[in-house]
């Protein structure tokens, strides 16, 4: 079949995934007080982690425009798109508006979006969720009724080292958030339908990294049949022994670890974690 699969850049992928899954991605633009960055190959994360640790301001990101979809809706009869959780970007509405555009000019292609109802490593696992399906010879009916029924069972779950970017946009209260570094409390959040929920509160990193771990047979179920995935944000160290730690408690049937790329880092910032499973 005749297809491809396009994702939002807070889709982070390795060099492997892109050489296996083709996606393409369509970049996102971040904001640093007068600095934009594009979150493609030319971005350097160190740099923009070091930038927004020096601003006071909170970083701010722009979803691609109609135009870029419409740019890499022309050359496949079969598209799969997913995109940032709607809730949380206009992402999701500048491809459907393509999608609406590019098919009064060809009637016959098929565009189906996929909202994530997720971010960062949770867009990563839809998009080879989609790959999957792909290679099995699905029809396009098939692929988007597993690949939405996948995206409502997915679990996403996020630990921050850094609540700063959270302090300067208002997302969390500055004194409780003063109180938190205070005391070294490290909250562990997870998504709710494309919403951020607070899952526990844990006294100190330590405690909190194992507790993730905890969580996931907590809240996860037949995890032999489901495939990990771990993003991190600028700390592969973290995010390896985060693995082996995986391991050792439950069968994944495979763990897959990227590192943020700008949009990403900007919801995570230095230190973040975040899985999908």
């Amino acid at each position: 079949m005749d297809y491809k699969i396009i994702a939002d850049s807070c889709c982070d992928v390795t060099e492997e995934m892109k050489k296996e899954t083709g996606v393409e991605i369509v970049p996102l633009t971040m904001r640093i007080d007068d600095k934009e960055y594009i979150d493609d190959h030319t971005l350097n994360i160190k740099d923009y982690l070091k930038d927004m640790k020096n601003s006071k301001s909170a970083p701010k990101t722009s979803c691609p425009s109609i135009q870029d979809f419409l740019d890499r809706f022309r050359d496949k009869d079969n598209i799969f798109v997913v995109t940032l959780a709607s809730s949380l970007s206009g992402t999701y509405n500048s491809a459907m508006q393509a999608k609406a555009i590019i098919q009064e000019e060809f009637k016959n292609k098929f565009i189906h979006i996929f909202d994530s109802m997720s971010a960062v490593i949770g867009e990563t696992m839809v998009h080879l969720k989609i790959h999957e399906c792909l290679k099995r010879n699905l029809r396009n009916t098939e692929v988007v009724e597993r690949v939405s029924k996948y995206i409502k069972e997915m679990k996403t779950f996020f630990l921050l080292e850094n609540l700063d970017n959270l302090i300067k946009s208002g997302r969390i209260n500055p004194l409780i958030a003063k109180a938190a570094n205070i005391l070294n409390i490290k909250p562990i959040m997870g998504d709710d339908n494309g919403n951020i929920r607070l899952v526990d509160k844990v006294r100190g990193y330590e405690r909190a990294f194992k507790r993730l771990v905890d969580i996931i047979g907590e809240e996860g179920s037949r995890l032999e049949e489901k495939v990990l995935g771990i993003a991190h944000c600028n700390c592969i160290e973290r995010a390896v022994r985060f693995k082996e730690e995986v391991m050792k408690k439950y069968p994944f049937r495979d763990i897959k670890v990227v590192e943020m790329a700008g949009v990403s880092s900007t919801y995570a910032n230095q230190g973040g974690l975040v899985i999908a499973f």
